[in-house]
């Protein structure tokens, strides 16, 4: 996992590999830390995460709704094709939005 700014308002969080069982457990509390401190706007890039397991939509949804109790905002970014299936297919996109860009996810989060 890396954190970085985007600009001068969004945080990129580019996850990597697979966000299963063994995958989540190495990001679970990282993650966690980053998104439930304060109210920010995050694009987190799924375009290097090649599975996606339902504990990985768990740590996604659970940071997602940790930033909108504090006002934040997450949208993901650029996730693969068959992540985006799987995220699409939990209905997970009706939570948090997905973007194919970098600079759409920071313009949606902007506004």
């Amino acid at each position: 996992m890396t954190i970085e700014q985007a600009d001068d308002v969004v945080i990129r969080i580019i996850l990597d590999g697979r966000l299963d069982m063994q995958g989540t457990r190495e990001i679970d509390q990282r993650l966690a830390f980053a998104t439930s401190t304060k109210a920010l706007r995050l694009a987190v890039d799924l375009s290097r995460v090649t599975f996606l397991a339902s504990i990985g939509i768990r740590v996604l949804v659970a940071a997602a709704k940790a930033q909108a109790a504090r006002g934040g905002r997450m949208a993901i970014v650029n996730p693969e094709p068959m992540v985006r299936k799987v995220l699409e297919a939990a209905g997970i996109d009706q939570i948090v939005p997905l973007y194919d860009t970098l600079e759409s996810a920071s313009s949606a989060l902007r506004g």
